[in-house]
């Protein structure tokens, strides 16, 4: 009975193994966000090439790269002052919109005068960006690729998807912070 019982025993033992991990019913391979940053990559090099090709034509500018993906050039440089936008700070500009074949798509005007608290409040990222370049009485042209501007979903009125842009930044007040 003994040997019944320690057989039984080591029986049962045998069958307690370590558990085994389930395998996933469907495995998820990640194709869709690859070709996602694929689509996003060549249209970015697309656009690129369009603005270099803009840049190329447009001899009478210097354009500068704005290191946060954007290109520039001045139309009214302040040589008067060496103080740019800081977070907080309170910034009164006007711009337009402009499609890259010039055609206007808002005005200065429509949009009308905009005061910004830098790094704060919702803006566009190129407009963002772009007005922490620029100090208190300047003006200055941005090329913007569509990742900057309004992205995949445009702006739900005049601006369709994945749309590069032009703007005119002009920055009249910087109220700077008391922190």
């Amino acid at each position: 009975m003994r040997k019944i019982y320690y057989l039984f025993l080591l029986v049962l033992m045998a069958q307690c193994g370590v558990p085994e991990a389930r395998k996933p019913v469907k495995v998820k391979s990640g194709s869709i966000l690859k070709a996602s940053v694929e689509r996003n990559k060549a249209l970015l090099e697309q656009e690129e090439e369009l603005f270099r090709t803009i840049m190329a034509k447009d001899s009478s500018n210097t354009y500068h790269a704005s290191g946060g993906g954007t290109w520039y050039h001045y139309i009214r440089k302040n040589e008067g002052s060496d103080y740019y936008p800081k977070p907080d700070d309170l910034v009164t500009l006007q711009y337009n919109v402009v499609s890259i074949t010039n055609d206007t798509i808002y005005t200065s005007q429509e949009i009308g005068t905009v005061t910004y608290r830098v790094d704060k409040q919702q803006l566009f990222p190129g407009l963002r960006n772009g007005v922490k370049l620029l100090k208190e009485g300047e003006s200055a042209t941005f090329l913007i690729p569509s990742s900057l501007a309004y992205g995949y979903h445009g702006d739900k009125n005049k601006i369709g998807t994945n749309v590069p842009i032009k703007t005119t930044i002009t920055i009249l007040k910087i109220n700077k912070s008391s922190n």
